[in-house]
């Protein structure tokens, strides 16, 4: 086993059974790391300084694929400032509008979608939002989708801690009966201000927050999907380009990168994605454990990992998919009243 999956297996493990003194990296690299990120995030756009304004993608997608029997595949997306869309001004362009739209093309159903994302929040404000997304017994999601974690390591939050909430989160979003998929830390080496070797700290504290984020979702029955190297060289590689204007935040072509490497999971979940369930070995694809699957996904942006086997002789096992992209389509939603949606099937 590698060091970064054993890495990421020791933190799931405190996370399960309540241990908090694994680190993702040694203190005072931690420190350094954090210090380095506040300092870059003063120098780039208003962190905290100005209210936030985000644009409402809440409604409904597809409409033209409603009628008066199928009812709207339900799709909630939970996180942070990424999952929220703060970067950009339209609500096509946000993550949530991006994925419900393409959800609603490939699976050719119309989406209603509810975003209760918040900016700034770390992982102990899923609870708070799991809750928003269930509390209304007359909307249950299908589906869920969950970005977060880039907070949790510059505010120093124990990785443990970090992947016990969402840990938890995934199983009550999994009883109640959604599919969840998880996109997983983002890589903090790709901000543009931070500088070397603290660059390189920050991408190794991220790569093992989202390999521990991994095994603790698939091991709740969740998907997960690596955004950390996807977003990283492409967005180094192109940061006028990919970063929004506070360079922090993606750009609506940042965020169209990341929902295209989102979308094939979001639509498998379902059933609606029209690749093979089996591993292609032409891609690399295959049954490994999962703390050896959570490794290699966070080396290769976009790489889907889920449960496949319960037991074997290292612990459970997880299928490691890297499925083709698509671009997705931009619309704006309709606003979702409860007169603008289809009538439920009568049974």
């Amino acid at each position: 086993m590698s060091s970064r999956a054993r890495v990421a297996r020791r933190i799931a493990a405190g996370a399960a059974y309540g241990g908090g003194g694994i680190g993702l990296l040694g203190a005072a690299a931690v420190g350094v790391v954090v210090a380095e990120v506040q300092f870059a995030r003063r120098q780039v756009g208003n962190h905290g300084t100005a209210p936030v304004h985000l644009p409402s993608a809440d409604g409904l997608y597809g409409r033209a694929y409603g009628d008066s029997v199928t009812e709207p595949v339900r799709f909630a997306m939970l996180g942070d400032s990424t999952a929220a869309g703060q970067g950009v001004h339209r609500a096509r362009q946000t993550p949530g509008a991006l994925l419900a739209s393409g959800l609603a093309a490939v699976a050719e159903r119309a989406v209603q979608l509810r975003n209760v994302a918040l900016p700034g929040a770390m992982s102990d404000d899923l609870d708070r939002q799991v809750a928003l997304v269930l509390a209304d017994p007359d909307w249950r999601p299908d589906v869920c989708v969950i970005m977060i974690g880039a907070n949790d390591v510059t505010h120093r939050i124990p990785a443990t801690k970090s992947v016990r909430h969402l840990s938890s989160a995934v199983r009550r979003l999994r009883t109640a009966g959604a599919e969840v998929v998880v996109g997983t830390c983002p890589d903090l080496g790709s901000v543009e201000p931070v500088q070397q070797p603290l660059r390189w700290l920050a991408r190794r504290a991220s790569r093992q927050l989202a390999a521990a984020q991994t095994i603790g979702t698939v091991e709740q029955g969740g998907r997960t999907v690596s955004l950390g190297d996807l977003l990283g060289p492409e967005f180094s590689a192109n940061p006028r380009e990919l970063f929004g204007p506070d360079n922090y935040h993606p750009s609506a072509e940042g965020y169209q990168t990341a929902a295209m490497a989102v979308l094939p999971t979001l639509c498998a979940a379902l059933g609606a994605w029209p690749d093979e369930e089996r591993p292609d070995v032409s891609r690399a694809e295959g049954f490994l454990p999962v703390a050896r699957a959570a490794a290699k996904a966070v080396e290769e942006g976009g790489t889907e990992v889920t449960a496949a086997m319960p037991t074997g002789p290292r612990g459970p096992w997880a299928l490691l998919k890297r499925r083709r992209r698509r671009r997705t389509p931009t619309q704006d939603p309709v606003p979702a009243h409860t007169s603008d949606l289809p009538s439920p099937s009568s049974d």
